[in-house]
């Protein structure tokens, strides 16, 4: 029995699609694609149709009905907008049929670029398109009418941005493995400068090119943003700041691997940050406050997945995430001058 067997039974998966009005042609194939640190993700075929289930992981983080919930909810309600998301099919809300929270999404046929040498297969200018494409999704989705669309309740932006200076603090002290007194400098500098008014718009939370599936045909069209448990309402210049402060090559330590989207091939932070500026119409208010608050997380999700790697849980990239730490804290000291 294979590993996808164990957590994913087909023909139970098979009755629960069918009673959720699902077309299912045959026998289902389940197939593990991704045995990520957050989700289990899995293509799963008929034969002749093709679809995507998620599930939490077996280990490791608690599984949470509330990660797959969030990812259920948003999806349903930007699958009727402009923004690109994978069509909700059915979801097994608390785990009774499925054995955990699962949602499962038609398959959306796409490109994902990922490393740097899936980089190399497009030419300059596919890579400009695309650094386009990212960012003018990037805009429509801080453009949707979260109130409309029915995800009034879906967080609470209010007050978002401070928050996130003491989540990511009490985060440290949950993973730091040594001192670093510029961890504490950096968040008592945020917090002194928290803007105090913010757009509040749906925030993906962890936006760059390999959370997206872009178009076979063409590199600067997002066929679907992917990768939702972190979205919720907030400030969406947060999104912007992540999104570029992940262009660090530093960010190629906490990865394991080189990324594709710290290459300089793409424009850089600035440019990606001023484009978005100018497509939205919004400025990009306190910018170094952001720039800090993204180093910051970067910061202290770097020194996690050692933290995890030192309590026993194997992790691409563990052996050299935490020398980015120093590095993402003094960037975001920097930011601030």
């Amino acid at each position: 029995m294979s590993t996808a067997e164990l957590v994913l039974e087909p023909q139970v998966l098979q009755r629960f699609l069918v009673e959720n009005g699902v077309d299912v042609a045959g026998p289902l194939d389940v197939e593990l694609i991704s045995g990520g640190k957050s989700n289990l993700t899995f293509m799963v075929s008929d034969g002749v149709h093709r679809w995507v289930a998620r599930r939490p992981p077996t280990g490791g983080l608690t599984p949470s009905a509330h990660d797959m919930g969030r990812e259920w909810a948003v999806t349903s309600a930007l699958s009727r907008t402009d923004v690109p998301v994978a069509t909700p099919v059915a979801f097994d809300a608390d785990g009774s049929v499925l054995g955990a929270p699962c949602t499962i999404v038609e398959f959306v046929d796409g490109t994902v670029i990922r490393t740097g040498d899936d980089l190399s297969a497009l030419s300059d200018d596919e890579v400009a398109r695309n650094a386009e494409g990212l960012i003018s999704t990037l805009a429509a989705l801080h453009a949707v009418d979260f109130e409309a669309v029915g995800l009034g309740e879906f967080g609470r932006p209010t007050g978002f941005a401070g928050r996130q200076v003491k989540l990511w603090a009490r985060q440290w002290s949950h993973v730091r493995g040594r001192d670093l007194p510029d961890v504490d400098r950096l968040v008592d500098a945020l917090g002194e400068r928290v803007p105090e008014q913010a757009r509040a718009t749906v925030v993906h939370g962890d936006y760059r090119v390999d959370n997206t599936i872009l178009s076979t045909d063409d590199p600067g069209t997002v066929a679907a943003v992917v990768d939702w448990e972190m979205s919720t309402l907030g400030d969406p210049i947060t999104d912007v700041a992540l999104m570029c402060v992940y262009r660090t090559p530093i960010f190629d330590r906490v990865l394991g691997f080189d990324g594709a989207w710290t290459s300089d091939r793409y424009p850089s932070a600035d440019e990606m940050a001023q484009r978005y500026a100018t497509l939205t119409g919004n400025d990009l208010g306190d910018w170094p406050f952001y720039l800090g608050l993204a180093n910051l997380k970067l910061g202290v999700i770097a020194e996690g997945i050692s933290h995890r790697a030192r309590a026993g849980a194997a992790s691409e990239g563990a052996e050299h995430a935490a020398e980015a730490t120093g590095e993402f804290i003094a960037a975001g000291l920097a930011a601030l001058g």
